[in-house]
């Protein structure tokens, strides 16, 4: 985070409203992804995470944690590639708030 100049709270925000959310490239993971920057120097933040469960508490709806595996600034507009189903997404966007 510290090479990219992402803060925390750039990353929280951007976990809770992406603009474009995709299958990771490490098995089971989620990779979303807000634009910024200018017209004229755009780029795209990107963090990619892991949902997991807490064994102790599997019961609970509450007992799913998000893990940031990484964060990255990409320069420019990336490719689309597979998205997440809506059903998926909403589960997930459910956890985060």
């Amino acid at each position: 985070m510290r090479y990219y100049r992402l803060s925390e709270q750039r990353i929280m925000r951007v976990l809770r409203h992406p603009h474009r959310v995709e299958e990771g490239i490490a098995p089971q993971t989620i990779a979303v992804m807000q634009s910024a920057g200018s017209q004229k120097h755009p780029y795209e933040i990107w963090v990619m995470y892991q949902t997991t469960s807490d064994k102790k508490k599997a019961t609970s709806d509450k007992a799913k944690k998000i893990r940031v595996i990484s964060a990255w600034r990409y320069p420019g507009k990336s490719p689309k590639r597979n998205p997440i189903p809506q059903e998926i997404l909403q589960e997930i966007r459910e956890l985060i708030k």
